[in-house]
């Protein structure tokens, strides 16, 4: 069957001819098509056992699961209504979730806003993790002056203060290391059971990270702090306590099962290195899903993404997972869609796979996978090397400053971006499948920071294209249009039409039997053997100035008297191909209907 795909005689395809059907990622790790016995790993330690690849706690209740985050404030701003804020959080906890994530400062909710957010919340029973970036002392002090009037019994409040200044300079920021420092030291003395520094591997993932280059990263600036804590005077059991990492969760399920099995084993190894107790290294671990997978076209689809992502973040051992509500790209949200149906519709995605399908109610259950298990050894490995390069380099903060994060994770994204232009990564609703129908969306995609990693959303190259064709409308009344030449029979050429259409709508162009200046050929092989070169002359023609065929270039007789002015294939650049031909179709706009 082999042989036959390749269309190879199979004494050519060698001894192993399985492996190819391997596939590489990013990072380097090879995937196999097929996992068998002889891919077994010795079975690892039980939850809750260094190194905690099957889970941090063997004592999790099983009836409850992981912890559902809710996220609140974020792009709030200075004239934010705390008392809706109040409102929203007493309804999540009312509802399903089990602790709070708070955005605070700058565009999001003002720290003065922090306690009357927190009215009437059971601080012994709802964990409280904070997130202000830049002002993360002002948003503690907020935080800590809550504790002084609560009822609560301190020795039962859990909450984290959500310092990440390493975070912050990669985000172009000020270095506020000395600052997160105080607060650890503050927070490890306090009554509360209290942690303060997060180490956020997202922000590496949303700039194009590949899974080990985001756990990498994210080791790399967790010795960072421990070097700091340490030095600022914590031994290194109650360094380690400080800490907890911040995961991307996305839709390739098993990668995101497998990154979460390997985060907690590196850090452990990590913990081990350092001189910590066992225990010392099971540092909790928040799954996000990912801001990089979400579409601003076609947003419905992000509840699927988001759906598969929570799942593998909960399989793969998450102490709390955050979904992000499935219009979060859109900044106004999608037309018709309340802030509150966005945020129950995240929420409860968590709860249909822990109170429906008790997704929770086992530890590890993709413990034993020959794959899992196989891919788990392979991010732990790739990961390992990642930190130690940037550790060769100096460290976290000086590879930042040289470049060299950034460059490794700009050459992964470089490769990721073309394979989604390629469409060998396919975007469901964005290069594949799209609605030319749908209302656009308002993009206030920002700039990075000078020397700041960028953010990246994957689907945003198709977008950029699509916005081109919103605006042509918006213009002229009418979507930029191509015409298609179907050769034979519907049946014969039905495949390739379809295919066709849909990459035309990809960058926002009509396919249509209409006249315009570009016509697309499309037919099977052998009609464009017997038929092509007639109908490439009758497109001429009938005023066509481009005509491109619809297959690959060998496609078309190479005897023939006139070539196509190009093609549209599986495989081939597809932003590029669409950008061009929306040059062709939208350089004269000067005719405006009335």
């Amino acid at each position: 069957m082999l042989a036959k795909a390749r269309r190879v005689d199979p004494a050519d395809l060698g001894e192993t001819p399985e492996r190819l059907l391997d596939t590489t990622t990013y990072d380097g790790v090879t995937l196999a098509a097929l996992y068998t016995p002889a891919d077994q790993l010795p079975e690892p330690p039980l939850p809750g056992v260094h190194p905690f690849t099957r889970g941090r706690t063997a004592l999790r209740d099983t009836t409850v699961g992981w912890g559902v985050r809710t996220r609140h404030g974020q792009g709030l701003g200075p004239g934010a209504d705390a008392g809706a804020v109040n409102t929203a959080v007493l309804h999540d906890l009312e509802n399903g979730s089990t602790s709070l994530w708070f955005t605070l400062g700058g565009e999001d909710l003002p720290h003065a806003a922090l306690e009357r957010a927190l009215d009437g919340v059971f601080l012994d029973l709802a964990p409280v993790v904070l997130d202000a970036g830049a002002e993360l002392v002002a948003a503690a002090e907020a935080f800590l002056a809550v504790l002084e009037h609560t009822d609560a019994d301190l020795t039962e409040v859990h909450a984290h203060l959500g310092a990440d200044p390493l975070t912050v300079l990669v985000r172009g920021g000020p270095d506020l290391l000395d600052e997160a420092v105080s607060l650890a030291v503050r927070a490890h003395e306090h009554t509360a059971a209290l942690t303060s520094i997060t180490v956020d591997g997202t922000v590496f993932h949303d700039a194009g990270a590949g899974d080990a280059q985001e756990l990498g990263a994210a080791l790399a600036a967790g010795v960072e702090y421990l070097r700091a804590l340490t030095a600022g005077g914590l031994d290194v059991d109650a360094a380690l306590g400080q800490l907890e990492f911040r995961v991307a969760a996305t839709d390739e399920q098993f990668a995101t099962t497998a990154k979460l099995r390997a985060g907690r084993t590196l850090w452990a190894r990590v913990a081990e290195v350092v001189g910590g107790a066992p225990a010392s290294g099971a540092a909790p671990q928040h799954a996000v899903t990912s801001a990089a997978m979400m579409s601003q076209r076609d947003p419905w689809v992000n509840m699927l993404r988001t759906t598969v992502a929570a799942f593998a973040a909960g399989v793969g051992g998450a102490d709390a997972v955050t979904v992000l509500p499935f219009d979060s790209a859109l900044p106004d949200g999608v037309p018709g869609v309340s802030d509150s149906f966005a945020a129950r519709m995240a929420r409860n995605t968590q709860l249909l796979l822990l109170e429906e399908s008790h997704l929770g109610r086992v530890l590890d259950p993709a413990g034993g996978s020959y794959y899992v298990e196989q891919l788990t050894a392979a991010l732990s490995e790739a990961a390992w090397a990642f930190f130690t390069e940037l550790e060769a380099a100096g460290g976290f903060r000086a590879a930042l400053a040289s470049g060299l994060l950034a460059e490794r994770i700009e050459a992964t994204a470089r490769a990721r971006a073309s394979d989604v232009a390629r469409r060998r990564a396919p975007l469901t609703g964005v290069s594949e499948f799209p609605d030319l129908a749908e209302a656009p969306p308002t993009s206030t995609t920002e700039p990075a920071a000078p020397g700041a990693l960028p953010v990246t959303r994957r689907a945003q190259p198709f977008e950029a294209l699509r916005n081109r064709s919103d605006a042509h409308l918006e213009t002229t009344g009418a979507r930029p249009q191509v015409r298609l030449v179907a050769l034979g029979p519907l049946a014969e050429h039905t495949l390739r039409l379809g295919w066709t259409t849909n990459l035309l709508a990809a960058g926002g162009i009509e396919a249509g039997p209409g006249a315009g200046p570009v016509a697309v050929l499309v037919g099977t092989d052998a009609r464009y053997r017997s038929d092509g070169p007639d109908a490439l002359a009758a497109a001429r023609a009938a005023g066509a100035t481009t005509v491109l065929l619809a297959g690959p270039p060998k496609a078309w007789p190479p005897d023939a008297p006139d070539q196509p002015d190009g093609n549209l294939a599986a495989g081939a650049d597809a932003v590029a191909a669409l950008a061009r031909l929306l040059d062709t179709l939208t350089a004269d706009t000067s005719e405006v209907p009335s």
